[in-house]
């Protein structure tokens, strides 16, 4: 148990530059403490004490805001900045080193039965607002742009943004995650129109 905690509080320093102690981050990271939250609420679902699990991950989305499912499984090294309302299904499933930013969704698309929501890989980073929803895989070392609608599988190494999310980068060298040097594949097919209306409009005039 403890070598889980100094891991779930290593992932905070290994990705979040405003941590300055171990003190601090243990009281005031509300990612973290909803991780924790999950972790005793699994171990509950996990033994067969549905309700018991329930309470608990009610309790802690209640402190929280991030509503993780107790019967959720997830690897070592999650980190939820910010967390407020981060939503995580029931049979999702994440990888190691995963980082999930704030209003984040990994959810279903209906009311289906099994296996209804996404499997992230390992080193995953899925930005603001951003949700994925479906049964499928994104693969390790992806990353979501804020505010994409993943609907369909991201293949190792994609980088996919927009509604519904398109991948535009993939098996590329990973970037520092920059919400603004994203690319937009809407502006640059609008941009491509216009140099397309400008050219026939100058063939009008000839």
């Amino acid at each position: 148990m403890f070598k889980q905690i100094r891991r779930d509080i290593q992932s905070v320093f290994d990705r979040d530059p405003a941590a300055h102690s171990v003190l601090e981050v243990m009281l005031s990271y509300a990612g973290l403490h909803a991780i924790w939250w999950y972790r005793v609420a699994h171990w509950f679902h996990k033994h067969g004490l549905f309700l018991t699990a329930r309470v608990l991950s009610q309790m802690g989305r209640h402190y929280t805001g991030v509503e993780i499912h107790p019967g959720a499984k997830i690897g070592d090294g999650l980190f939820i900045d910010h967390g407020m309302g981060v939503i995580i299904g029931e049979t999702t499933e994440i990888g190691d080193n995963v980082t999930l930013f704030q209003g984040v969704t990994l959810g279903g698309t209906g009311k289906e039965c099994g296996k209804r929501h996404p499997t992230i890989g390992n080193n995953v980073l899925v930005g603001a607002g951003a949700k994925v929803l479906g049964s499928f895989t994104v693969g390790d070392n992806s990353l979501v742009g804020s505010n994409a609608v993943v609907l369909k599988p991201l293949e190792p190494g994609s980088t996919a943004v927009g509604v519904p999310a398109e991948v535009v980068r993939l098996h590329g060298e990973v970037p520092p995650f920059q919400h603004d040097k994203l690319p937009d594949p809407i502006k640059e097919h609008f941009e491509m129109l216009e140099e397309r209306i400008a050219e026939l409009e100058k063939r009008l005039e000839k």
